[in-house]
């Protein structure tokens, strides 16, 4: 198919791009990387009035670590975004994260923010800033807002994003001393849709676990902290039997349907062992 007539702005400023939203509002749709968005345009699923690129964008594509954070430009690639150094150095989720995004070619043209305001329950990216307890900011004619992870992604491709909004950047805590992290994730061939994901972030002070989140995406309708894992977790030390009993908290915490490809009993199976996998890996790690 092809899409739906649109009109096409290609703004070449922020502030032009932000009068194109506040203008048009809920009839329109940012084009960034298109990774996405393109697909569900040919096959009209999406059908905006207005269709505003925002490649032009000038400084939206930087990455830098400042204040305990990684900032990401909304228009940083995913590739880049994975190996920049910043990344590399201080936050090892996102590094494991960025390989199971769809194939090279995807990642090398789709973008952070992209993903992001996309709010695929199944995206490893969302799922990754979660997990860190990250932040993205928002930015309109009205002003800016820092939106908290945990607040921003609201249901399958629902974000707390207004129309008259643009996600500018993510911000992503970074890692230190006694951190360790791990992501997980079983799909039917690579560059697939996961059936299920997990990613764990501990911080371990005098051989115990201080702080533990854990949270799982694909099998919940937006990424999701299991805070029974973490509580399960907390002021303990990893052994095979905790990482197991863990996962099973995830398992029970969860409630997927079936689908062509697994069933909710096969999911939530899959979903503790990835947990299992995931908080081994982390605690070794934070070692």
């Amino acid at each position: 198919m092809k899409p739906a007539p649109f009109r096409y702005e290609r703004p070449e400023t922020l502030e032009e791009a932000l009068g194109l939203l506040a203008e048009h509002g809920e009839e329109a749709k940012v084009l960034a990387g298109g990774q996405s968005l393109v697909p569900l345009l040919s096959m009209r699923f999406a059908r905006p009035a207005v269709l505003v690129d925002v490649n032009r964008l000038p400084g939206l594509d930087g990455i830098a670590a400042e204040n305990g954070h990684v900032r990401a430009g909304t228009l940083a690639r995913q590739s880049a975004f994975g190996e920049a150094p910043p990344v590399l150095e201080r936050v090892p989720l996102a590094t494991e994260a960025v390989p199971h995004i769809g194939h090279f070619a995807t990642r090398n043209r789709g973008t952070v923010g992209g993903s992001i305001a996309h709010a695929d329950a199944r995206a490893e990216l969302p799922l990754a800033l979660v997990a860190l307890g990250g932040s993205a900011v928002l930015a309109s004619r009205r002003g800016r807002r820092e939106v908290a992870a945990d607040d921003l992604f609201v249901t399958h491709f629902t974000s707390a994003l207004e129309p008259d909004e643009l996600l500018v950047e993510t911000l992503w805590p970074a890692a230190g001393p006694g951190w360790g992290c791990a992501f997980e994730e079983l799909a039917l061939r690579a560059g697939d849709y996961a059936l299920g994901m997990t990613a764990c972030v501990l911080h371990i002070e005098e051989a115990r676990i201080a702080v533990a989140r854990v949270a799982v995406g694909a099998v919940t309708d937006r990424p999701t902290v299991i805070p029974e894992a973490g509580e399960l977790l907390a002021g303990e030390a990893v052994d095979a039997t905790l990482a197991r009993e863990a996962g099973r908290a995830a398992a029970r915490a969860v409630d997927p349907v079936d689908s062509l490809h697994a069933s909710a009993a096969y999911q939530r199976h899959l979903t503790g062992l990835l947990v299992e996998r995931a908080v081994l890996r982390a605690w070794e790690a934070a070692l």
